[in-house]
């Protein structure tokens, strides 16, 4: 059974065996994620608690609930319901520059980068703002930017069905840049390539990076 717009997974771990059971509300899950959050703060603070923290654990637990994580819980077929007649467009439509804030999963440091996302329609044109917020529901999840791209770039082409489809992420990963390698300033470069997009003899792939700029 698939999971319910709303839902809340919590996940377990059992012999290596991954267990899911849906938890009552949002609420509980901030709840859990509080007692775990002080119980680190307790590991990691060696200066104790103190006035200026007390709030902390709940603070950080509503921010992953309700801000980092969020995308867990977008409905990505909703977000296609915002489609219209092309009025017989045929060229290209890019939206670029689409800020990304996303999370390392190994790590747990920011992701933070520029999302660029092209078409070519067929029958249908996608709401502007909805482009931006399918990047925006696959970014607010635990990810890596490999699969990120991937995913922006296979929901519009299975719910758009258009004629081609290219994703270009450009992002910083504090991971390399404050830990590990420590090399600030770096960028990692990622792209999706569908349908239209694959053939270079159409022109479209070349045309697409020229609107974006590279």
């Amino acid at each position: 059974m698939g999971q319910r717009k709303g839902e809340i997974v919590e996940v377990t771990i059992t012999d290596g065996v991954v267990n899911e059971s849906v938890r009552r509300s949002q609420s509980e899950k901030i709840r859990r994620v509080e007692e775990h959050v002080a119980r680190m703060m307790v590991q990691l603070d060696p200066s104790g608690p103190r006035r200026s923290t007390d709030a902390t654990p709940e603070r950080v637990a509503r921010m992953f609930v309700r801000e980092l994580t969020a995308g867990y819980y977008v409905d990505i077929e909703e977000l296609f319901e915002a489609v219209y007649p092309n009025e017989g467009y045929d060229g290209m439509v890019v939206v670029h520059e689409i800020a990304i804030n996303s999370m390392c999963e190994h790590h747990w440091l920011p992701i933070h980068g520029t999302a660029h996302v092209g078409y070519l329609p067929e029958d249908s044109v996608l709401g502007l703002s909805k482009v931006a917020r399918v990047v925006e529901a696959y970014a607010r999840r635990f990810q890596l930017q490999e699969r990120l791209t991937k995913q922006i770039a296979d929901a519009i082409e299975e719910h758009l069905t258009p004629k081609g489809v290219m994703v270009v992420i450009e992002a910083e990963h504090l991971c390399l840049t404050v830990r590990g390698a420590q090399k600030p300033g770096t960028i990692t470069t990622t792209s999706a390539i569908r349908g239209a997009f694959t053939d270079t003899a159409t022109g479209a792939r070349d045309e697409f990076m020229r609107l974006i700029g590279k």
